[in-house]
Order: C-alpha cells, then sequence, then structure tokens
C-alpha cells in the first residue's frame, strides 16, 4: 500500500466520524444552519425587506418569506450582477454560476466565499466516503477525469461569471493535481465533440482508475475511446479504471450499456450537486439513495407534490417528512438564495440517515390528459423493457399526441435512439406500457377507460439526440436532455431525426 493509499484511508475513517456526528443530529444540525443564515443575512436587502431582524423559528421564516423561483428572486439577482453589495447575502459573491435559462434567459446563482468551499468538500466527501466503506484505496495512485464544462471565466461583468463545474476546477486540492485529467487547455475548448476527441488522446495511454461525469457525455467518451483505440471495451483500454462517479441524470437507463462498454462490473457513486449547492451524496455506495447534507449551509423546506397549487401549500422541514412521498426541494443557502424553488423533487428512501434519490424536475412533467408522470416513471419503465429485452439504449423523450389521425385515440409519444433496436418492438412496447401503467395508476386509467391509446415509439437514427443538444448549442459540459415534457417542442424538432428504414 502506498503512502497516499494510507493517508487516503486515515482521511477517509475522520470524514466518515465527522459526517456521522451531524447526521446523527439532524434537527439541531439544521437547527444551527437555519439560525447562522438568519443572522448573517439580517442586514443585507433581502434581510431588511423580509424583516429578518424579528424572525425567531422557522415559521416566521415561512410567514415573511414565500417560495420563489428564479423569476421571483430575479429583481434582487439582477442587482447582484450589476455589482452592488449587500442584496442577497453580506458583501458580494466571488462568482456568479451561469446555467440555463427560464422565460428570463440566462440564469446567474451567486456562489459566495461561504458557499463555494462546501462544493469542493462534498465531492471530496463522497470519495472519502466510497474507501470507507469499500476498502478500494488503489484507485488513488491512478489517474482521475472530470468531464465537465470549461474553466475560462467572462470578466465581462461586475462579477467573474462561468459554469459551476468551471469554476470548481480552479479549486482542485493540490494533491489531486498531479492525477487529474484533462489538462487545462483541453478543459477549455468549448466545441464539446472536439474537446472530447482532445481528452481521448491525452487520456488513452494513461492508466485512468476514476472517471466522473454526466453518463451520456461519459458514454460518448468512452465510444470514442473504443473507435479510436480500436478495442472492444473500456477494461482492455483502462484495466485500472475501477470507480465511476455521476450525477445529473438517472443512471439506470444507460447503466445496461454502460456496462456493455465498460466491459466489467465496476463501483459507482451519485453525486447531486447543482449550482445553487451541493445537496447530497451517496455516502455508501451499496445502498440507495444519496446523503442529504444538512451541514453544508444549506437549509431545507420540502412542498408536498400533490399539494402544488394550492394557494398555501405546507412547507415542511427536515423532522415532518416521510418516505416514499415526492416533494419539491426548497433551499435557503449561504449564497443568499431564500427559500428557492430549485425545480426539483426528491423522495426519502430513508431517515437514519436521511438519505433522497431525486425524482424529477417539477417542469419536466407529461400531463396532457391529467395523468402527472414523473420522470422517475418513465425511467424505471424504460429501464425495465431494457432489462427484459435485448435492446440497447441511448436516450428518449416523451411528449404527449393530444391531436393524433382522425380516428385515433390521443397516446404517449416516445423518441427513442436505440443502440440496439429490440427484435421484438411489439413486445418492448407492451412492456414499456404495461411497467408504466403499474407505476402510475391514473396513466392505467386512461388505457383503461379507452381515453388514451397504448404508448407509441417514434425511431430515431443513431447520434440523433447529439446532433438535436449540438443544433441547439447544448451538447456536452452540464446539459441534460429533458426526458419528457407536457408539450411537443422538443418532440417537433426531434421529427427531423426519425429512422428511415
Amino acid at each position: 500500500m502506498s503512502i497516499k493509499e494510507i493517508a487516503a484511508s486515515i482521511f477517509a475513517k475522520t470524514i466518515v466520524k465527522r459526517t456521522s456526528k451531524w447526521a446523527a443530529n439532524p434537527l439541531l444540525t439544521q437547527q444551527k444552519v437555519f439560525k447562522s443564515l438568519i443572522r448573517s443575512a439580517t442586514n443585507t436587502a433581502f434581510g431588511k425587506d423580509h424583516d429578518f431582524s424579528s424572525i425567531k423559528n422557522f415559521s416566521d421564516f415561512q410567514e415573511r418569506v414565500p417560495y420563489r423561483d428564479y423569476e421571483g428572486l430575479k429583481p434582487y439577482v439582477d442587482k447582484v450582477v450589476e455589482g452592488k453589495a449587500d442584496v442577497l447575502w453580506p458583501g458580494k459573491p466571488k462568482y456568479l454560476s451561469k446555467t440555463s435559462g427560464t422565460t428570463s434567459g440566462a440564469k446567474y446563482i451567486p456562489l459566495t466565499k461561504e458557499s463555494l468551499p462546501y462544493h469542493i468538500q462534498a465531492a471530496r466527501d463522497a470519495i472519502l466516503h466510497y474507501i470507507a466503506h469499500s476498502n478500494n484505496t488503489r484507485f488513488v495512485n491512478g489517474k482521475m477525469i472530470f468531464l465537465q464544462g470549461s474553466p475560462e471565466l467572462d470578466h465581462s461583468k461586475a462579477i467573474p461569471t462561468g459554469r459551476l463545474s468551471g469554476i470548481v476546477a480552479h479549486y482542485v486540492p493540490s494533491y489531486l493535481q498531479s492525477n487529474r485529467l484533462p489538462s487545462f487547455e483541453t478543459n477549455c475548448i468549448e466545441d464539446w465533440e472536439e474537446k472530447v476527441d482532445a481528452i481521448v488522446s491525452e487520456t488513452m495511454k494513461e492508466k485512468m482508475s476514476v472517471i466522473s461525469g454526466i453518463p451520456p457525455w461519459v458514454q460518448m467518451y468512452f465510444e470514442r475511446l473504443i473507435e479510436r483505440s480500436e478495442k472492444s471495451s473500456i477494461q482492455e483500454i483502462f484495466p485500472d479504471f475501477s470507480l465511476f462517479i455521476y450525477g445529473g441524470v438517472n443512471y439506470k437507463p444507460y447503466e445496461a450499456l454502460m456496462k456493455k462498454l465498460i466491459g466489467k462490473d465496476i463501483d459507482s457513486i451519485e453525486l447531486y450537486p447543482a449550482s445553487e449547492g451541493f445537496i447530497a451524496y451517496q455516502d455508501d455506495y451499496q445502498k440507495e439513495g444519496m446523503l442529504l447534507l444538512l451541514n453544508s449551509g444549506i437549509f431545507y423546506e420540502f412542498i408536498p407534490v400533490d399539494q402544488l397549487g394550492q394557494e398555501n401549500p405546507q412547507r415542511l422541514t427536515i423532522g415532518e417528512v416521510e418516505l416514499g412521498v415526492n416533494y419539491l426541494l426548497l433551499l435557503s443557502t449561504n449564497a443568499g438564495l431564500w427559500a428557492y424553488n430549485i425545480g426539483d423533487t426528491v423522495r426519502f428512501v430513508s431517515k437514519d440517515p436521511y438519505r433522497i434519490v431525486v425524482s424529477g424536475r417539477v417542469k419536466h412533467y407529461t400531463s396532457a390528459f391529467g395523468e402527472h408522470v414523473i420522470a422517475e416513471e418513465v425511467e424505471k419503465a424504460m429501464s425495465f423493457a431494457i432489462e427484459n429485452s435485448d435492446a440497447e439504449l441511448a436516450e428518449f423523450h416523451l411528449a404527449p399526441r393530444v391531436e393524433p389521425k382522425e380516428g385515433e385515440l390521443p397516446y404517449h409519444e416516445w423518441y427513442v435512439e436505440f443502440k440496439k433496436l429490440p427484435s421484438d418492438r411489439d413486445l418492448f412496447i407492451e412492456k414499456l406500457n404495461s411497467k408504466l401503467c403499474e407505476l402510475n395508476s391514473y396513466y392505467k386509467d386512461l388505457i383503461d377507460g379507452n381515453i388514451l391509446q397504448k404508448l407509441k415509439i417514434q425511431y430515431l437514427k443513431e447520434g440523433a439526440f447529439n446532433e438535436y443538444m449540438k443544433s441547439r448549442g447544448k451538447l456536452g459540459g452540464q446539459n441534460k436532455l429533458p426526458r419528457l415534457a407536457n408539450d411537443r417542442n422538443v418532440a417537433e424538432k426531434l421529427e427531423e431525426y426519425l429512422l428511415k428504414e
């Protein structure tokens, strides 16, 4: 065992012990975070507007601070972008993280000197928890790659601006710098396909042990590696590859194809990073769910999804949540976000400690007929169909077909790119449809009641989704394709990529 392995093992035990301490006291931990946040921001513009000086408890906060999304917070953020101090948080943020926009265009999320260290610490701690539970330290001797956005920053505004992954790249600990790939120059390449080719060139002869990124972009990297090397699997190219770290999308639909590309089973850990804060990571790689980070400068609230649309939905704190319920996630953070609707829904799978799974995006659902199908359900249905067929999946998107051909019932239309088409397409559709009926009773009722007909699949040509994302300037990095929608905006564009057989 190398000195680096011994040090990693000792450090891992220390971090796990430290984590266990706050995880065992979740209510007290969140109470401390809450009080610290309110105290720190009392004299900010937001704090004065919402009478923070009189807030004594959670109820006071909820009475004074309505929950809001980016549009609701934008008047304050605009002042931050202009360079004004003491708006949402004391002083000015160190950076602005630029993310994909809503109706207002690009979003700018503050990163402060208080919030930024937690992004770095959480990613580190996720790996250390893996070491503690697996006793695998060999990978620390190899090379690690993090497929991410460009670290180049825009200094044209009052505050340096960039993508979260690019900003964080400037803060990689020194002890990892010698092991880390790709090079800074390669990381700065904006064109994603050009960047992947450069990364392949840099890494193909290296002893890669850890690979991290959003699954569809890692899949592209793997395919380019295999094509360039003329090997049959990643295992042949990187025999030391033993840990895959991912986040951003549900891995399950990609798992079968990724396993085939890799050529062996390897361990994986899931992360839940966001520009708004590093929310959770998989603290035990053998257990479902990610540990909700209750001590990382974020105060959490949860609104039951079935109460959305009500005038005054419940805003629950950590001690009030239940297992198996989908909640809209609200964040108040040491970057100056307050009761902020991040747009994600989560579900608790454990309360000792508190572990979550991400069940979807509030704006990513299909309910044109009242079925309210969510991302978690379509991903589970697709995973089931793939696992019970000989098909291999690349990507998919679901949209409602409200106005079908005359004489037809409406239906759910799935746009699917397969790496390998199912040999029995009718059986594949049957399994996909029956599983979705099992997962969503409203959808089943609509099928049984002849309101909807069974789903249909539109088969897309190879590379369709990458071409679509490229056409929108969204290929690679932290960009993700919505798996489902309540309209046909994405579906209409995907019509251009139908498979001609």
